[in-house]
Parts: C-alpha cells; sequence; structure tokens
C-alpha cells in the first residue's frame, strides 16, 4: 500500500521506546478525565525534509497500559475493552501529509485497535531535532494529539455512561538510524 512505501531520500529514525510514550484520556461518567499511557511502543518514521514527506510505523502493546491503577489496568485489558488476548497490538501508520517550513505539522494515517483499521489524523504540535549529546546522533522529537471514538473500533462498555471519545497526546523520540 502507498502508506508503506517511504520517500526515496529519507533517513530512518528508529523509536526510542523509553521517550515514548502513546497516552490517552476520556471521560469517566463525566465528573473526571481518566489518563493512562501505553508503556512499551516500537516502530520507526522516516523524513526526506527536502521533498517534504515521510511515514510514520509504529506498533504499540495495549498490555502496557498504565493509569497508576493495577485494578483500572486489568480490568482495560480485559474483554470488556482492549481484550489483549485476543488483540495484542495497535499499530498506526501514516503518512506526512502537512508541513509548517521544515518541520512536520501532521500526519494521515490508519489506527489498527481493536480489530478494526481506521483513518486517524495527528496534528503534530512540536517537532524538533538536534545532535544528542550523549548518543552524538541526530534525534527528533514531537508531540501529537488527535481524537476517535472508541465505538467505532467496536468497544462499547460502559457507554453512555463512561466517554467515548478518547483524546490522544503522544509524545515521541526517535533516534536516527545510520
Amino acid at each position: 500500500s502507498a502508506l508503506s512505501l517511504a520517500p526515496a531520500f529519507a533517513q530512518t529514525y528508529n523509536v526510542d521506546p523509553s521517550h515514548t510514550h502513546p497516552s490517552f484520556e476520556v471521560s469517566h461518567m463525566g465528573i473526571s478525565m481518566w489518563r493512562g499511557r501505553f508503556n512499551k511502543t516500537t516502530g520507526s518514521v522516516t523524513l526526506d525534509r527536502a521533498a517534504k514527506a515521510g511515514t510514520v510505523d509504529i506498533a504499540v502493546d495495549p498490555a502496557s497500559v498504565n493509569f497508576g491503577n493495577p485494578n483500572l489496568e486489568e480490568h482495560v485489558r480485559s474483554k470488556d475493552f482492549f481484550d489483549v488476548a485476543a488483540f495484542p497490538k495497535v499499530a498506526y501508520r501514516g503518512r506526512i501529509s502537512k508541513w509548517n517550513g521544515d518541520a512536520p505539522a501532521a500526519v494521515e494515517g490508519e489506527l489498527s485497535f481493536h480489530g478494526v483499521t481506521r483513518p486517524l489524523t495527528l496534528t503534530i504540535n512540536s517537532f524538533k531535532c538536534i545532535t544528542h549529546p550523549m548518543l552524538k546522533r541526530e534525534v527528533c522529537g514531537a508531540d501529537a494529539s488527535g481524537s476517535f471514538k472508541r465505538s467505532d473500533f467496536g468497544i462499547s462498555y460502559g457507554l453512555p455512561l463512561h466517554g467515548d471519545e478518547v483524546r490522544l497526546a503522544i509524545q515521541i523520540e526517535a533516534i536516527r538510524a545510520d
């Protein structure tokens, strides 16, 4: 598919799992906002700044969900929500579709979650690359956001009492592969 084709002169950056944490928030009965994050993320990003092109290919382990509440984490891993036994991977694949000067500004892609694949656009709120002082290699980081309805992915437990809209806030750092 077109999403899997990296630009011809792109540099590849491998996700740094210790500095990449997709997080999300969803309403709990309309009285508070529950926030969680995933502790295990892998993947890569390609960038061709001259051609204003690039790709994103990310895999998340939904069993690594962390709310700071073990009972809630266990329930969210169950068949009521993520059903991690049946669906052990969340994937996002996309292409950088918008640039703000030399910085990527949006990714148009597809989220595969809970056995369903749907379009999802992510806004890149900030982006920066530096030569990492300890690694002595280029590292790029971004803050991205987006949202989707969990019911679109077949997760309807607790609706409408618990929120349907899931807001994403993703911090990512990726190290240039040489």
